[in-house]
Parts: C-alpha cells; structure tokens; sequence
C-alpha cells in the first residue's frame, strides 16, 4: 500500500503511524509528573496543531517535532508561537 499523507492529523488518527504512535504513548507516559502537561492544556495545545497548515502525518513541518510529544511537555512551546 501506497505511503498515505495526511494533513492535519495527528498520529493518533493516523492508521499508518499506528506503531510509531505506540512509541510516542510510552515517552509521554515516561515524563514525570512535573513536567508533563495538564491534560486540559495538552489537548487544547494539539487542537491548534490540527488547525496548522504545517502539521502532516503527527509532525510539524517547520521543526519536525511528534506535536503529540512536544505538547506533553509543560516547558515546550510552538515554533510558531502558537502555544
């Protein structure tokens, strides 16, 4: 089957990123508590990833970031300052 680009979407909902999603599940539950995202802030952050026209197949094209990785971390910030 044919690589499948999807734009705007995150790993998560991506059928393709399925293995690679499961990784990036066990590095976020690996962040301590102090340092990890409130869930309310967290999903907040992704839901402006999704708007993006620079997020495809879970990355951010301008840094090449998993945005499901980088919005877990209470200390990480949008390229674009977006969040």
């Amino acid at each position: 089957m044919p690589d499948v680009i999807c734009r705007r979407c995150l790993l998560s909902e991506s059928q393709q990123g399925e293995a690679l999603y499961h990784s990036i599940i066990e590095y976020i539950e690996a962040i301590p508590h102090d340092y990890k995202t409130p869930q309310n802030e967290y999903h907040r952050r992704l839901e402006i990833c999704k708007s993006c026209n620079q997020l495809t197949n879970g990355m951010c094209a301008l840094c090449g970031c998993f945005v499901e990785a980088r919005a877990a971390k209470v200390n990480q910030h949008c390229v674009k300052n977006d969040w």
